[in-house]
């Protein structure tokens, strides 16, 4: 049966990876879909300048009328150790990872529409601390926090909220995290050491293809859960880490990815 009911669906971070391939997939079955990058969209925007996103969501507002969906994709990663890293490449991250979700959620809100649906996408990395990680994951976390008090706000609205923790998934992610080697004697070359130990797990990351088939999966389900996880791994890593003491979760995640030879 032929689907009648088509959507209006903003992404942000759609010009490349998984923001690129939900714009595709949503494309392709019929829906209306708009959005904000750096570069080579519909609209481009650092989504952490909230005075430039208020312009496009006025336009939004003025070309589309409402959104149904909005998914916050937009984000990039950053490795180093947390005592060398500088403060401007630390205040980015929060700012695209956090700030840029949080805009983009106060200023889609006012025109979404009844019965819409707010996806922002975490990571793995928000559930699992990792040396030399620290801002990745903490902003991440702050994501997976701030989804959960946005979908108790919105809990007397028909308006619906998730926060989905993607796996590792081939794209160029990996590549274009922002990777700072500094060191000094207290940690050698662990910074680069560990990095690379992470990078070179790239031909085991899940597929693009069906990263999409899940994430896309989960975004039509009629009635959402606060949080997804994704990948099988961190689904089992995830429970049993329930079961430990925090000490001892954190010294087998020290174990297998903080390397110094």
């Amino acid at each position: 049966m032929k689907r009648v009911k088509k959507y209006n669906i903003l992404i942000t971070g759609s010009s490349s990876g998984i923001g690129q391939a939900l714009r595709k997939f949503y494309e392709g079955r019929g829906d209306t879909v708009v959005g904000i990058s750096l570069n080579g969209d519909d609209y481009n925007a650092d989504v952490s300048n909230k005075e430039a996103l208020k312009v496009i969501f006025e336009d939004i507002k003025a070309k589309y009328g409402h959104i149904d969906i909005l998914v916050n994709c937009a984000g990039f990663g950053l490795s180093g150790a947390i005592e060398l890293i500088d403060e401007k490449q630390i205040q980015k991250e929060y700012d695209v990872n956090v700030l840029g979700t949080v805009y983009a959620v106060q200023l889609g809100l006012p025109i979404m529409s009844e019965n819409g649906k707010i996806i922002n996408i975490s990571s793995a990395c928000a559930l699992f601390p990792l040396p030399f990680r620290a801002f990745y994951c903490s902003s991440k976390a702050a994501v997976s926090s701030f989804s959960d008090c946005l979908r108790m706000e919105l809990s007397r609205t028909s308006i619906q909220v998730t926060a989905i923790c993607p796996c590792d998934i081939k794209t160029n992610f990996t590549k274009n995290r922002q990777k700072d080697f500094k060191t000094n004697d207290r940690y050698g070359d662990a910074v680069r050491l560990s990095a690379e130990r992470i990078d070179s797990r790239e031909d085991k990351r899940m597929s693009i293809e069906k990263a999409v088939k899940i994430m896309t999966k989960i975004i039509n389900k009629k009635k959402l859960k606060p949080q997804y996880v994704m990948g099988i791994r961190n689904k089992i890593m995830y429970q049993v880490q329930k079961f430990f003491p925090k000490s001892w979760v954190i010294k087998v995640l020290t174990k297998l990815f903080y390397i110094d030879k």
